[in-house]
């Protein structure tokens, strides 16, 4: 793509300003994508955080991250993202936040990068789906509940939930296996409500 070497980085889409980043590492187009996204990434964080310090923080921290992660990712479209990349940081700053014992189904989560509205949609659905996972966990009992937590969540071995629960193997499988069916009727009645 041709560009006029005296273009304002106003008038650039995100994609060409992109480009020319990935190209220069001229700061001044960083700094128009940084202009252009501050509310967008404010918003995003507001949402999650639900505090206006920790989200203006955030929003530089994920600013800075993407001075890098620009460099290295193929962006085909910027503001879904980028949409993603603020959700992550502030859902990885939120399970930080969370007391030892509530365990959040999102660990289990890769970093994704989201490169079009489809993904995004998908990823926001399945967001939804462990969310309703997550719930639905807390409503076994404790020893279904650690056991499904340590084995499924955590990938721990029967032997390791065994060593870290003090139960024998026979009431882990036990737990496992009345968890897993309690589970999956929670998930139903859910599912039909």
């Amino acid at each position: 793509m041709f560009f006029r070497k005296n273009k304002s980085p106003s008038t650039l889409s995100d994609e060409e300003l992109i480009l020319k980043y990935k190209e220069t590492s001229d700061s001044a187009l960083f700094g128009e994508l940084f202009k252009r996204y501050t509310p967008f990434v404010f918003g995003v964080c507001m949402k999650y955080l639900k505090d206006q310090e920790e989200s203006k923080d955030a929003v530089m921290v994920i600013f800075e991250k993407l001075m890098d992660d620009l460099k290295k990712h193929s962006v085909t479209n910027f503001k879904a993202w980028l949409h993603m990349v603020s959700r992550n940081n502030c859902l990885m700053q939120l399970r930080q936040h969370k007391s030892s014992n509530i365990e959040s189904v999102s660990d289990s989560l890769p970093d994704l990068v989201m490169e079009s509205e489809e993904d995004l949609h998908l990823f926001i659905e399945k967001e939804g789906q462990l969310q309703k996972m997550e719930a639905s966990i807390q409503c076994l009992s404790e020893e279904q509940r650690v056991c499904v937590q340590l084995f499924f969540l955590k990938e721990k071995t029967y032997q390791e939930v065994c060593d870290e629960t003090g139960y024998t193997m026979n009431q882990v499988k036990s737990f496992l296996q009345n968890g897993k069916r309690n589970l999956k009727i929670i998930l139903q009645r859910h599912h039909a409500e």
